[in-house]
């Protein structure tokens, strides 16, 4: 009660001192600290960024939280001074009220400065802000205005019983609050054994990856196991979510429990890595994330398909970049009979070594595979060591290439073709009673006989060469 009769006291007075031409003094004072405070803090952070300083993680770490707390914390003190000041001559009500504000926007800042350090950057770290900064604010007027022990008793008397233990909705909301704070905490552990993790020499990416999970998953769990007791919260009443998270992961979460595991074994075996270039059933593409439940694959279409690491464990899957970048592109291509064919061999040879993703080891070399019904087949074999740039454009250039010198030099692409020869009919006999001429069988009159004779012929086609008998 006392507190209360203070505060509505302090808004009585803030409010009086509204309505007096004296509170142009506390305006200008409050204004004039703001001021101050926001050159202080813009000279200060140009200083330390003009200074002589190694770019380390730690002094990065540094910059960004005086960047974000030297203005609240300034403005803070100033405003104190300045209602220090202020009180000896006038009623100060109007810079009592802007302490605890200036007190919440440092707490805020302190507070998402911890969780930007903690966390990567998320799409949701803009609405966690947005939604902290107005609790946050909320919490300081409750205060201001003196309602903020009647609303913690209305909280406090909705209550029910979990076993043993009584729980209310004052102690779920300090719980959740709690919980919160050691997450923050333990995910900023988590964020400085990632950067010391990173700088790690010699520390193979994955082991980097196995080691930054489990540390993380120990520091949340333990969290929550310290801020639950803090409250008064009997860890024994979770006992029940224990066992029913449990009979889940026996009956409906087996696949979601494999794939957790499968993503474990593919981290420490080192079958995978980021950047590999992989084929798993109908999926090709480049390793970008293996994350604990699945692995995302980004096509060179640029479709990125999240594979669960339970296939990849129990599936076969090519990975062209294991041990080797090195990989063979076979181009074929076709001379016709009447062609140079060592000219050609030559060309694709040279087509191939000015080519800049073409590896000189192994060189490219061409091969004689055949001789087919319309040309003289050939096979062009090279290596590049970036099949994740794909192979379609080093295929296209060399086509094109090839394309030029072969016409450039007089060296024919066959195409298909057929060969129709139409031949002379066999022997009639003609019957002088009816003036017809019979023919293989057939009784054919003398004006259709005359007509196929002269449509005896010999016609070029398409495809392959053929005699036909008419």
């Amino acid at each position: 009660m006392r507190g209360d009769s203070q505060f509505a006291l302090l808004l009585t007075e803030t409010w009086r001192d509204l309505q007096s031409p004296a509170v142009l003094w506390q305006l200008a004072a409050l204004a004039g600290c703001l001021l101050l405070a926001w050159l202080f803090a813009r000279s200060t952070l140009l200083r330390v960024a003009a200074g002589n300083h190694a770019d380390t993680p730690a002094y990065r770490f540094g910059r960004s939280g005086l960047r974000r707390v030297l203005f609240p914390l300034a403005a803070l003190v100033l405003v104190i001074g300045a209602r220090a000041v202020l009180e000896e001559f006038h009623n100060v009500s109007l810079l009592n009220v802007a302490v605890p504000l200036l007190i919440s926007l440092a707490l805020i800042r302190l507070v998402m400065f911890a969780v930007r350090q903690a966390v990567a950057r998320s799409s949701w770290i803009a609405s966690f802000e947005r939604i902290f900064a107005a609790v946050a604010w909320s919490v300081v007027a409750l205060h201001i205005v003196g309602w903020l022990p009647q609303v913690i008793g209305g909280l406090d008397s909705v209550s029910f019983t979990l076993g043993s233990q009584r729980l209310s909705l004052w102690t779920v909301l300090q719980g959740i609050a709690m919980v919160l704070l050691t997450l923050l905490v333990a995910l900023w552990a988590a964020g400085l054994l990632e950067r010391r993790l990173a700088t790690t020499a010699g520390l193979d990416e994955n082991v980097r990856i196995v080691m930054l999970r489990v540390a993380k998953a120990a520091l949340v769990l333990v969290a929550v196991l310290v801020a639950l007791p803090m409250v008064g919260i009997d860890l024994t009443t979770l006992s029940v979510f224990g066992g029913a998270l449990g009979v889940g992961l026996g009956f409906g979460l087996q696949k979601i429990a494999a794939n957790y595991v499968s993503g474990f074994i593919i981290l420490l075996d080192r079958s995978l890595r980021i950047g590999n270039m992989i084929s798993v059933g109908a999926e090709r593409g480049i390793v970008t994330q293996i994350n604990t439940r699945y692995t995302v694959i980004r096509a060179p279409s640029g479709v990125e398909s999240l594979v669960p690491n339970e296939v990849l464990v129990g599936s076969v899957v090519q990975n062209e970049t294991y041990t080797d970048t090195r990989v063979a592109v076979p181009l074929n291509f076709q001379v016709s009979y009447g062609s140079d064919v060592e000219r050609a061999m030559a060309i694709l040879v040279e087509v191939a070594q000015v080519q800049p993703r073409v590896l000189d080891q192994p060189a490219p070399n061409v091969f004689l595979t055949g001789f087919a019904d319309n040309g003289i087949n050939l096979r062009l074999g090279l290596w590049i060591a970036d099949p994740q740039e794909g192979s379609l454009r080093v295929s296209s250039d060399i086509n094109l290439a090839v394309w030029h010198r072969f016409r450039a030099e007089g060296i024919e692409f066959p195409f298909p073709q057929r060969e129709v020869r139409l031949l002379s009919p066999l022997p009639s006999v003609v019957f002088a009673e009816t003036g017809k001429v019979s023919g293989a069988g057939h009784a054919i009159d003398e004006p259709t006989r005359a007509s196929r004779a002269a449509g005896s012929r010999t016609a070029l086609l398409r495809d392959d060469s053929e005699d036909i008998d008419i």
